[in-house]
C-alpha cells in the first residue's frame, strides 16, 4: 500500500466534530473555527475559549503527535513561557489517516519581522537560554542541529535558483563564512530548532509562547538562535546577542543557519505561500546588511 495523505480541503471542520463526537464528546459541542496559519505541516482549528485541534496534513507529520506527547509534559515546567499542553491525543477514524491532538489554547498573536522591541529580544533569549539548559536525558537529535555542512549543498543549490531575485555574490560570501565558523564542540543541549515568527505568540510586545516543538531535540545551540535574523533589527538583534551570551562561533553558526533555511525556503514558497517567502526575504535582507567577511567570527 502507498502512502495515504490527507488533502487540506478533506480536512474541515465537519471532520473535526465527527472526530472529537466519537472520541472526546466532552469537547464535541463547543464552537469550532479554522486558525489561519503559514505552516505547512498541520492543520489547527480553534476549539471553544481554551482549547486547539491540530491535524497533520502530511505523513511526515505524524511522527510530531507522539514526540510531543512525550516531551511537552516534561519541557514546560522548566521554561519560561507557556508551550502547548496535550490534553487528549486522537487516534485516525471518520476517514482520517493519522493520530491528531487536542491541546489548551494559548493567547497570543505571531509577532511580525521587523521587531526593534529590547524586551521582546530578552525574552527571546531567556526562552532560548532556559531550554539549553534543561538536563532531560534520552532527548531525540533535533532537526536542523548538526554542522552546516550538512546543508552546504542545498543551500547553494538554492541561491542558483534566486538569481536575479537575490544578491547571489553576497549571499555566497556570506555562506561561505559561516560555514568556515567552527562547528559546536560541546555536548548536544535541548533546542526548539525551528523558532520562526510563526511559531512564537506575543502580548503588549512580550513573549507569552511558544508552539510547534515538532523539531524539537538535541543538538547545536546555535539553531535557536534564529529570532535574530528572522525577527529582529540590528538594535534589538545586539539585545538578543548580549541577553543570551552568545560567542563569537555560535552566533555565525546560528546566522548561517537562518540565512540557509530562508534561501531554501524562498524558491520552495515563493508561488505558495506568501507569508513564509516575505520572511525568507527579511532575513536575507538583515543577513547581508549584517557586514560578513572576516567580522562574522569577532
Amino acid at each position: 500500500m502507498g502512502k495515504m495523505h490527507a488533502d487540506e480541503a478533506d480536512i474541515d471542520v465537519s471532520l473535526v466534530r465527527r472526530l472529537l463526537a466519537a472520541q472526546f464528546p466532552q469537547w464535541a459541542e463547543l464552537p469550532i473555527e479554522p486558525f489561519p496559519s503559514s505552516g505547512t505541516v498541520n492543520a489547527v482549528y480553534r476549539l471553544g475559549d481554551h482549547l486547539s485541534v491540530r491535524l497533520p496534513r502530511i505523513e511526515n507529520g505524524v511522527g510530531d503527535i507522539e514526540k510531543e506527547h512525550r516531551w511537552l509534559p516534561r519541557l514546560a515546567p522548566l521554561l519560561p513561557v507557556a508551550i502547548p499542553d496535550v490534553l487528549g491525543r486522537g487516534a485516525p477514524a471518520e476517514g482520517f489517516p493519522w493520530p491528531w491532538s487536542v491541546s489548551r489554547w494559548i493567547d497570543g498573536e505571531n509577532p511580525r519581522e521587523g521587531h526593534e522591541d529590547g524586551l521582546l529580544a530578552k525574552d527571546l533569549a531567556a526562552f532560548a537560554g532556559a531550554f539549553r539548559r534543561i538536563d532531560l536525558p534520552g532527548g531525540p537529535a533535533a532537526y536542523r542541529a548538526g554542522p552546516l555542512s550538512e546543508v552546504d549543498a542545498a543551500t547553494r543549490h538554492a541561491i542558483g535558483e534566486l538569481d536575479g531575485l537575490i544578491d547571489t555574490g553576497a549571499a555566497t560570501a556570506a555562506w561561505d563564512a559561516a560555514v568556515r565558523a567552527p562547528e559546536w564542540a560541546g555536548r548536544p543541549v535541548w533546542v526548539h530548532s525551528d523558532l520562526m515568527p510563526g511559531n512564537l505568540l506575543v502580548q503588549d510586545g512580550r513573549l507569552t509562547g511558544v508552539i510547534d516543538f515538532a523539531t524539537m531535540g538535541v543538538g547545536d545551540p546555535a539553531i535557536d538562535l534564529i529570532p535574530a535574523w528572522n525577527l529582529l533589527t540590528p538594535a534589538s538583534r545586539e539585545v538578543f546577542r548580549a541577553t543570551l551570551g552568545a560567542d563569537d562561533a555560535t552566533w555565525a553558526r546560528g546566522r548561517g543557519w537562518a540565512l540557509s533555511m530562508a534561501l531554501i525556503q524562498l524558491p520552495y514558497y515563493l508561488y505558495t505561500n506568501p507569508a513564509i517567502a516575505a520572511n525568507a526575504r527579511f532575513v536575507i535582507g538583515q543577513v547581508l546588511a549584517d557586514g560578513i567577511g572576516d567580522r562574522s567570527l569577532g
